[in-house]
């Protein structure tokens, strides 16, 4: 799968934020948020929403008015500070803030669904140049780990970038659960990649217990394997392509993004309603993985790695770009 080679990545003073005063734990979030990445006053809303895990339409309408309202041509991505909501309707807050919220998504039955224009564009200003804002939900769950998960996002810039310093793994695991096993025709060759010090591994998920310097985990499976937790490099990414890892409160039984961050990854994705297992629904280990190590952020490498992310659910820190240059 080939991508744009790009110049740049999105960056501090490109980032919105989003605080819901109702929420005290995202007030706090925010607030950690402002300091560690150095947002400027113009940069924040904070407007009051339901605390819930689904907005309806004329909720969400509020959030997406005031969005509208507030942020100008300078703001190219958003972060969300809080766990819930998550979803609207059927579709997942991040997309319905990105893209518009699409009722076809909530029809019965399996379907195709919205394509995303910024799927594995050849763009750093996605505002400027595209018209839409990709939207990351900020949380790890509590408090306390989501300030964690920032620290991690803030660490991680630039620090793959050392010379001499030891490989990195990415681990796609081998799968027995055949309908979440279907990513699994996409996955890149096994190999060093010298250039970059990445490791490239297709191996069964018992490995990834023992792996050491984890950069990013994709596999199939109804929860999450970081039981264990893997041994994260700052700016990990990992995800398991189930129907519900976006019900971040884990209200069908399966893994949640949350897990992934909890274990010590920077950003992960998971869909809150049924998406059948379309592989255009989930993100393409390819371009995910070649797009994050030119350089992209986290919440670039993973936008641009899904084709159709109507139904999913893009959770971490923004702005972790652990192959970025100063």
């Amino acid at each position: 799968m080939a991508v744009p080679k790009l110049v740049g990545r999105l960056r501090a003073a490109d980032m919105g934020l989003v605080i819901n005063t109702a929420d005290p734990a995202s007030v706090q979030v925010g607030q950690r948020y402002i300091a560690a990445r150095k947002l400027a006053p113009w940069q924040v809303l904070r407007l009051a929403l339901p605390v819930k895990t689904q907005l309806s339409r004329e909720e969400f309408e509020v959030l997406a008015r005031a969005v509208q309202s507030r942020f100008g041509s300078r703001t190219q991505a958003l972060a969300l500070a809080w766990a819930a909501p998550y979803a609207v309707e059927c579709n997942a807050i991040t997309a319905a803030l990105t893209l518009g919220f699409d009722a076809e998504a909530c029809k019965p039955g399996c379907a195709p669904s919205r394509p995303s224009r910024y799927f594995n564009a050849a763009t750093v200003r996605p505002w400027g140049e595209l018209g839409l804002r990709p939207s990351m939900l900020l949380t790890a769950g509590t408090v306390e780990q989501t300030k964690a998960l920032i620290d991690r996002g803030v660490a991680a810039d630039g620090s793959l970038l050392l010379r001499g310093r030891p490989p990195v793994n990415v681990m796609l695991l081998r799968t027995e659960d055949a309908p979440r096993r279907v990513r699994m025709g996409l996955y890149p060759p096994a190999g060093l990649l010298p250039a970059v010090g990445v490791n490239v591994q297709i191996v069964p998920a018992a490995d990834l217990a023992t792996a050491k310097r984890v950069l990013m985990v994709t596999t199939g499976s109804t929860h999450a394997p970081v039981s264990p937790a893997p041994d994260w490099v700052n700016g990990g990414l990992g995800d398991h392509l189930t129907s519900f890892g976006g019900d971040l409160f884990g209200g069908h039984g399966q893994g949640t993004a949350v897990d992934w961050i909890v274990s010590g990854a920077t950003a992960s994705y998971g869909s809150v309603s049924e998406p059948c297992n379309f592989p255009q629904k989930f993100p393409h280990p390819q371009v995910m993985l070649l797009h994050y190590l030119q350089g992209s952020t986290a919440i670039e490498a993973y936008w641009k790695s899904v084709a159709w992310p109507q139904q999913g659910l893009f959770v971490g820190e923004p702005l972790a770009a652990p192959f970025a240059r100063p």
